[in-house]
C-alpha cells in the first residue's frame, strides 16, 4: 500500500531531531537560498464535504482524545463559520492549504468530524505494519473520508521513531470508493526527543531547553503537530500525484518542506518566536476551537514559494 507521507516525514524526523541532513536544514531556516516550488502533477484532490474519522488504537485518556478532537474541530472551522476562533488560529493557518487549489479545477473540501472508532483491545497487536494502519483506517469511512489512525505511547509501528512520526496514504480503488488515511503515534515512552520536539529535550543536534506543551501533554500535543503535518499533506497530495516537490517516491510536500519551523526566526534546534501563555507558560502559535491552543508547523504558502509561519 501506498503511504505518500512516510519517506517525507523521515525528513521532519532528520530536520527537527537529527540535524544531520544538510539539504533539509537550509528547509529550516525561513530565510530560504532558493523558492519551494510545489508543482501540481494533475492528480486528483479531495473536494466536497470531508469527514475525519479518528480511529484510536490502544489506551487514550479522555483528556488526551479531547485534545486531538478539538484540533480536528479547529481544521473543521477552517471550512465552516462556527464562532470564529481568536487570531493567530488554526482555521486562518490552514487557508495556506486552500492556496493550492487555485491553481487547480477542484474545490476545496469542507472538512468535519466524523466518528470515533476505538480499539482499545489492541487486536492487531502491539507491533504494527505498514498493512495493519490500512486495515485499522478502513474501519472508518469507505469514501470521501480522511481516516485517521492514531496509536497509543505503547503500541510500535514499523519506522516509527527512526523514519517517521507520522505518514499519510491512501486506499486502493474499489467500488465503495476510495479514501485518504493518516497515522500518527503517541512519542511519549519511544522517542518523545525526537517526535515530541520541541517539547522534549532533542536526542541528537543543538541543546535547548525544551517548551511547555500548549496542552500539558508532552506526547499528545507532539502527535498533533504531526498530524497537522498530515492532514495538509493529505488534502494537498492525496493520492501522491498532487502537490509536492522532488520525486514522487520521496516527496516534499507543503509542511513537510518547512520541518522545525514553528515561528519566525526559526533554525536547527529553534522553533522560532512563539507566542507563551501567560498563565501556564506554555508555548503555542495557534488558537484552536474550545479554547484550545496548539504547536502547527509553517507551510510553503505558493504565493511566496517560502515558509510561512503565522505571526
Amino acid at each position: 500500500m501506498a503511504s505518500f507521507g512516510s519517506i517525507a516525514v523521515a525528513l521532519v524526523v532528520c530536520a527537527m531531531l537529527l540535524q544531520t541532513c544538510v539539504a533539509t536544514r537550509r528547509l529550516q531556516a525561513l530565510v530560504q537560498e532558493q523558492p519551494i516550488t510545489m508543482k501540481y502533477h494533475k492528480g486528483a484532490l479531495l473536494s466536497g464535504r470531508i469527514a475525519i474519522n479518528l480511529v484510536w488504537y490502544g489506551n487514550f485518556s479522555a483528556p488526551q482524545r479531547a485534545i486531538v478532537t478539538d484540533f480536528v474541530s479547529s481544521l473543521a472551522s477552517a471550512s465552516a463559520s462556527p464562532a470564529p476562533q481568536p487570531e493567530p488560529s488554526v482555521a486562518t493557518w490552514f487557508k495556506t492549504a486552500q492556496k493550492y487549489y487555485a491553481s487547480s479545477k477542484a474545490r476545496f473540501p469542507a472538512l468535519a468530524l466524523g466518528s470515533h472508532v476505538f480499539d482499545r483491545s489492541y487486536s492487531l497487536g502491539r507491533r504494527l505494519r505498514e498493512r495493519d494502519l490500512v486495515r485499522l483506517a478502513a474501519r472508518g469511512g469507505p469514501s470521501r473520508a480522511i481516516n485517521v489512525v492514531l496509536t497509543a505511547d505503547d503500541v510500535a509501528v514499523d519506522g516509527f521513531c527512526m523514519s517517521r512520526c507520522g505518514s499519510h496514504g491512501a486506499s486502493p480503488r474499489s467500488r465503495a470508493g476510495r479514501f485518504a488515511y493518516v497515522w500518527v503515534g503517541n512519542p511519549a515512552t519511544q522517542c518523545a526527543g525526537q517526535c515530541a520536539w520541541p517539547f522534549h529535550q532533542p536526542q541528537y543536534g543543538p541543546q535547548m531547553a525544551p517548551l511547555a506543551p500548549p496542552n500539558g501533554d508532552v506526547g499528545v500535543d507532539g502527535m498533533v503537530v504531526s498530524l497537522a503535518s498530515m492532514v495538509v499533506g493529505t488534502v494537498t497530495n492525496p493520492f501522491g500525484n498532487g502537490f509536492f516537490q522532488g520525486p514522487a517516491e520521496a516527496p516534499l510536500e507543503a509542511a513537510t518542506a518547512c520541518a522545525g519551523v514553528y515561528g519566525k526566526g526559526a533554525y536547527p534546534g529553534y522553533a522560532g518566536s512563539l507566542l507563551v501563555d501567560p498563565a501556564t507558560g506554555a508555548s503555542f502559535n495557534a488558537n484552536g476551537a474550545h479554547g484550545r491552543k496548539y504547536l502547527v508547523p509553517a507551510l510553503v504558502d505558493p504565493d511566496t514559494s517560502a515558509c510561512s509561519t503565522l505571526g
